[in-house]
């Protein structure tokens, strides 16, 4: 004989059925994303209406002259080649400027006066970043109005801009280049012998421009480092000879040094001697 289910079995069974779990939905991450399809469909987009908008804003083309025949790029390779440039522009401002004697400078003041938490990085790249702008505001005022205005009116080619701009940073590197290591760095890249230092390429006389500011500003921090030493000197020897060697000696030097920075105003004799050290070229 078949036994029937209890009374109750049926019921408790509709309640676990009904009390079931439901399938969770399929997560996010799972999902294939279109930010990726998005994105690549707006880059073709955006090339594809490129020369459009180019004709349209009168945008000048790049061109080559060979034997007489003028070959134009294309207006992607010019949007390219100024994209790069910008991108560079940080690495420029750094190597083609006198930023690099201001900071390295500034920064070996502070390692002398002790203040290595007192005097933030930020505030040391702003004074030196100051300081650059400062400096290079006659050649920023040449390459705008010779080289940056007429191509904007199109007056001039990208290649004429930028031949146009060159001249005068060459100028003022060469003028802060010391002889030995213009001649080190020529030879390094194989040049040959140059009656014009303007002659060598504009690499070479980067790299020369850059060791050389490394030199000076390393001349102009150890005089500025003398002076704080030898007031740790005679604070660390006080204190020995007081039989206070658990005492700290920049607890003591600190304070002097501030004071005696203060006195002579050094900040102002730092700025002008900074300022000054730079050979400006008309």
């Amino acid at each position: 004989m078949m036994r029937l289910p209890p009374a109750g079995a049926a019921p408790r069974l509709a309640v676990a059925r009904e009390r079931a779990p439901e399938p969770p939905a399929p997560s996010s991450a799972g999902r294939p994303s279109r930010l990726p399809a998005l994105f690549a469909c707006a880059a073709t987009l955006g090339l594809a209406l490129l020369p459009q908008i180019a004709a349209a804003a009168s945008i000048p083309i790049i061109g080559t002259t060979t034997e007489g025949n003028t070959t134009d790029f294309t207006v992607k390779t010019q949007v390219l080649i100024l994209m790069t440039l910008l991108g560079l522009l940080p690495v420029l401002a750094l190597m083609m400027t006198s930023f690099a004697r201001f900071v390295i400078v500034l920064s070996l003041l502070r390692q002398a006066l002790g203040l290595q938490q007192g005097l933030p990085n930020r505030i040391i790249t702003g004074v030196a970043l100051i300081l650059t702008l400062l400096v290079m505001r006659p050649i920023g005022e040449h390459v705008w109005l010779n080289a940056f205005v007429p191509y904007d009116e199109d007056r001039i080619g990208l290649q004429e801009a930028l031949k146009i701009a060159e001249a005068p940073l060459s100028r003022f590197m060469l003028a802060q280049t010391s002889k030995s290591a213009l001649a080190q760095i020529s030879h390094l890249a194989g040049e040959g012998e140059v009656a014009d230092p303007a002659d060598h390429a504009f690499t070479v006389k980067l790299a020369a421009f850059v060791l050389s500011e490394l030199k000076t500003a390393f001349q102009i921090g150890c005089m500025l480092f003398i002076p704080f030493l030898v007031i740790d000197l005679v604070v660390s020897s006080v204190l020995m000879a007081m039989g206070m060697m658990m005492l700290s000696p920049l607890v003591i030097s600190l304070p002097l040094k501030l004071l005696l920075f203060v006195l002579v105003d050094g900040w102002t004799l730092t700025v002008n001697t900074l300022v000054t050290s730079v050979r400006m070229v008309s």
